[in-house]
């Protein structure tokens, strides 16, 4: 895969179909190869209407990492996208993404607003007052990653929130606990206490986002609450928002996507 550095970052991308321009990005751990395997959008039928452009994140997937933790705050993550961009010779596109890949391009958006020609927001993470509980678990995360290991993470799993659409989904802990078990403790260390530094743009700068926003969220999820979802649907002038419940509507998001994006 190409590898193109930026910001002192040698950052792996893909660039695959044609169609408006739309750079992802992906969740808090994790990476292209990992949405591969279970995704919350099918990729490659994406490819298949769009341009589509895929980058593992800074200390994450192919990518290299950073130890300063506050490199991996919400508004430096948009400036490297950004600069990736640049680095393709890409102008004005749709920014896209589920979690952190979500508050990457809301960020994208505030910094840049001529150049995100619509957004598309899944799974929108906790943020401003729901934030602090966020970043004092992602703390003890950390901790207990560098002291021993993901093992007891994994365990923990089991107390986690299952969204509603995936709450049938007998594949959905495996490739979770797969996941985890396959990150290197101390590179989990650093994503999470660098997660802890961030948070959305202030809420009067989010209203002043222009750009046609589609926001696709699910209930059941306090990592990812509607709340959030409702708030930016609120604040963003132009956006719709669905909300969904069942594995049959969850199923429905890909092409909402497409349909919005070549709309």
């Amino acid at each position: 895969m190409p590898r193109t550095e930026v910001r002192g970052v040698e950052f792996e991308w893909s660039r695959s179909g044609q169609g408006p321009t739309t750079i992802w990005g992906h969740g808090l751990h994790g990476s292209r190869d990992v949405e591969n395997r279970y995704g919350v959008i099918d990729h490659a039928t994406l490819a298949d209407h769009l341009d589509l452009v895929r980058y593992d994140a800074r200390g994450h997937g192919e990518s290299t990492t950073t130890t300063e933790r506050s490199t991996y705050s919400w508004d430096q993550m948009a400036q490297d996208q950004l600069a990736l961009a640049d680095a393709l010779g890409i102008g004005t596109y749709v920014a896209a993404g589920a979690s952190l890949g979500t508050a990457t391009a809301i960020h994208a958006a505030v910094l840049a607003p001529d150049r995100i020609a619509k957004l598309v927001l899944v799974i929108p993470p906790t943020a401003w007052e729901t934030r602090a509980q966020q970043v004092d678990l992602y703390e003890r995360m950390a901790r207990i990653a560098e002291t021993k290991g993901t093992e007891p993470l994994i365990r923990a799993l089991d107390q986690g929130p299952v969204p509603d659409p995936v709450v049938d989904d007998a594949d959905w802990f495996d490739n979770k606990v797969n996941n985890l078990r396959a990150v290197d403790p101390q590179r989990l260390a650093i994503r999470l206490r660098g997660a802890g530094t961030a948070d959305l743009p202030p809420r009067e700068l989010v209203g002043h986002i222009e750009a046609p926003t589609l926001i696709l969220a699910w209930s059941g999820d306090s990592g990812h609450p509607v709340d959030t979802a409702e708030q930016l649907h609120d604040l963003i002038a132009h956006s719709q928002m669905v909300v969904s419940s069942t594995a049959a509507d969850y199923r429905t998001w890909t092409a909402r996507m497409i349909e919005f994006i070549n709309s």
